[in-house]
């Protein structure tokens, strides 16, 4: 029979949120005492009574009644909205924070990977930080030792691995981190976004490396928007709404409930009132037009046409701000992203913005397949993200003819422009000689 090695009963937990009551001196208590009789006691009675509403006010449950078990070995993905409660979850079954009510029992040792550097201390190198993480798990000099040269030949850092990791990029932070929680053989291993932060190629490192750690046995839990990748890794997945656990299942079928909820509520709450997003909000997206050269508000785009994403934001700061990044994202239903459409790659961000602005992206002969897909946004000030939402509408792409033959042929997800060139005699090894390609090139340019 195998072991539950996690266990989770009835977990809620409550934050206050907004302007916080001050603290209340002893003197001051014993002046109210004095002053009871004269000013009444209902009218003392009244004001206690009017801050206890006023802090119920001011809470919000990030978990309510929340139960799970999860038996050892199991790779279980937890996914939701931002702000469902996911990374709250992580940090009590990582003890960083205390449950309001309930409780969490574990069997083994935990290694967490929530923020990047969690654990670390940045004065010093990153050869030391090793030594402290594995203490920090429970593990002595000896064991550390034996898997060091493989972390730091995981995290590629090699060169810098005497560094103090206050000169790291957030990137070399994040690999440095992923590698010590991967190779010290924690008995739990909780991963948060934090992959997000390494490029594709280091992401598609780390989850090989958790699928390696799940085969040995470890237990997973794992928190991503990157739903191709539970469906990858996780047999199971937790769908976490508002705090409370509403899906608990098989990964696949979580998913594809998660994201049918996704596009019905997308698709129903303007942006400007969603509250799923991310940022602090000093700019916010607060709409979106789709269309097409034709009609710029059709609400739909076309294979093969130019597409226009049109998207209004407004300055919540009352000032001018600058250096403003406008970035938006086609991402398949499943969330697998597409296209990435940023100002800051052709360097066309914004320059000022004092209220409100418009920005309009064109996409020069859509090279998407019919289909329905979504779309992300993403606002930077200063290079910090300051507003993102995930699914922020919807998108319909129409059948087109992207390859003008009048022939609507099979796509295949997608496409591009690309040309055949024809060689009499093929087996003619100088046909496809860089100089015969060349002097084609120039004679068709003509």
């Amino acid at each position: 029979m195998t072991e539950t090695i996690i266990k989770v009963e009835n977990l809620s937990k409550q934050y206050r949120i907004g302007a916080r009551e001050g603290y209340r001196t002893f003197r001051e208590t014993l002046v109210d005492a004095a002053k009871a009789p004269f000013l009444g006691i209902a009218k003392l009675i009244n004001r206690q009574s009017s801050i206890v509403n006023r802090q119920s006010e001011e809470t919000i449950w990030a978990l309510k009644e929340v139960s799970f078990e999860v038996e050892q070995g199991q790779v279980v993905g937890i996914i939701g909205r931002n702000g469902a409660g996911k990374s709250t979850l992580l940090k009590i079954l990582s003890k960083i924070t205390e449950p309001t009510e309930g409780r969490v029992v574990l069997r083994g040792r935990v290694g967490s990977l929530l923020e990047v550097g969690t654990g670390f201390h940045p004065e010093l190198t990153g050869h030391e930080n090793i030594y402290l993480y594995g203490a920090i798990l429970g593990m002595d000099r000896w064991e550390v030792t034996r898997k060091f040269d493989e972390i730091v030949a995981f995290a590629e850092l090699e060169k810098f691995v005497d560094t103090p990791v206050k000169r790291y990029s957030s990137g070399m932070y994040m690999r440095l981190a992923f590698a010590v929680a991967a190779h010290l053989e924690p008995e739990i291993l909780l991963v948060d976004e934090v992959l997000a932060v390494g490029d594709a190629a280091f992401q598609k490192k780390c989850l090989g490396k958790m699928g390696d750690v799940s085969k040995e046995g470890r237990t997973i839990l794992f928190v991503s928007h990157n739903m191709p990748a539970v469906m990858g890794l996780c047999s199971r997945a937790i769908l976490l709404n508002h705090g409370r656990l509403t899906h608990d299942d098989q990964a696949s079928m979580v998913v594809h409930e998660y994201l049918a909820r996704l596009e019905k509520e997308s698709s129903s709450i303007p942006l400007r009132d969603r509250k799923d997003r991310s940022g602090d909000g000093t700019i916010r997206a607060v709409g979106i037009h789709l269309g097409t050269q034709s009609d710029l508000k059709s609400g739909h785009l076309i294979t093969g046409e130019d597409a226009t994403i049109c998207i209004d934001y407004e300055c919540m700061e009352g000032r001018t701000l600058k250096n403003i990044e406008i970035a938006l994202g086609i991402h398949k239903l499943d969330q697998a992203p597409l296209l990435y459409l940023g100002t800051k790659v052709l360097r066309e961000d914004v320059e000022h913005l004092h209220v409100s602005g418009r920005s309009v992206c064109t996409i020069k002969r859509l090279p998407l397949e019919p289909g329905r897909y979504s779309l992300v946004t993403e606002i930077k000030w200063n290079g910090i993200i300051v507003d993102c939402v995930q699914a922020a509408a919807p998108i319909e792409v129409y059948e087109g003819d992207f390859y003008g033959t009048g022939v609507l042929w099979p796509y295949g997800g997608f496409l591009c422009d690309y040309c055949w060139t024809h060689f009499p005699g093929g087996n003619e090894e100088s046909s496809c000689s860089p100089g015969r390609l060349d002097d084609l090139d120039r004679r068709n340019s003509k």
